[in-house]
């Protein structure tokens, strides 16, 4: 668990990421399993599929993660740090279809509990676990990991330098660090918010791409392929804001029950942030990075 000075300081985070239970609702967990039930779904038991809409909460879903996997050669039994898991979803698939060991990391405790519940549910319980702690530091041995994986959570972290000095201290000699991270484009005008990882600029700490290549740089990292793949999170992002707008129009024909999807992490604000990072991302006021480092 994170000690209290920790869950003073993530207190912006947690009422960011679990908004409705922060303004009194129920909890994240109850809301979820209430809302499995409504779509027919029995919580205790539950397919990946049925889980797809709250499994990865960055762009590009399982097909991002999947992208990362493969350009990181991540092989069977290595072992893997996946740093701001949220519900857990890159987790379950590098456990499910690459076969690594993996344990989800995040400051969120309602993220944490969801995600061994999910993994539970899923039939993944024995070869995930997950814990609750700040990623600069994470209660794991020195040179316990072959992997550390993030994304779309540096630019939640002020102190990345911490966090990076972390990660080395956690990684093998030749560990790899694999990123799919959210960075400032070329275009310097104010950040439309709400997005999906802040409402406000105090929990927004976006780097420039060569901002943060000095960091990994210093931290002890050197690149081994690093790629822009903005054009493609847009079109993906594009994609689903149309979905969004068709759902949410005056007269929309009535639907049975929909399986659980982003806005019951977020609440409604969620709409509002799915096009404020579809805008972002067309601006260029921000632009989404995949990459891979090794530890030198």
């Amino acid at each position: 668990m994170i000690d209290p000075v920790d869950r003073f300081a993530a207190r912006p985070l947690v009422a960011h990421y679990d908004a409705p239970h922060a303004a009194g609702g129920q909890s994240l967990p109850a809301r979820l399993r209430e809302a499995f039930r409504a779509a027919g779904c029995d919580p205790k038991r539950l397919t990946l599929d049925e889980i797809a809409g709250i499994d990865q909460l960055h762009l590009g879903g399982r097909r991002a993660s999947r992208s990362l996997a493969a350009l990181g050669e991540l092989a069977p039994g290595e072992r893997v740090l996946d740093v701001g898991c949220g519900t857990g979803g890159a987790s379950r698939l590098l456990a499910a279809e690459v076969g690594c060991e993996v344990t989800g990391l995040d400051i969120t405790p309602a993220f944490v509990e969801v995600a061994a519940w999910l993994s539970r549910a899923t039939g993944l319980a024995e070869r995930t676990r997950f814990l609750c702690a700040d990623a600069a530091r994470v209660p794991l041995p020195e040179a316990s990991l072959e992997v550390v994986w993030c994304q779309h959570a540096l630019m939640n972290m002020p102190d990345a330098a911490a966090v990076l000095a972390e990660w080395h201290r956690l990684l093998v000699p030749g560990g790899r660090v694999l990123l799919h991270e959210v960075v400032a484009g070329e275009e310097d005008s104010p950040l439309r918010l709400p997005v999906p990882w802040a409402r406000d600029a105090a929990t927004s700490h976006l780097r420039t791409r060569e901002a943060l290549a000095a960091l990994l740089a210093e931290g002890g990292f050197a690149p081994v392929a690093v790629h822009d793949v903005t054009e493609a999170a847009l079109g993906w992002r594009r994609k689903h804001s149309r979905r969004e707008a068709v759902e949410a129009a005056p007269g929309a024909s009535p639907q049975a029950p929909a399986l659980p999807g982003p806005s019951l992490i977020f609440g409604e604000a969620f709409a509002a942030m799915g096009r404020n990072l579809r805008d972002n991302l067309a601006a260029d006021r921000v632009r989404i990075l995949e990459g891979v480092w090794r530890k030198a």
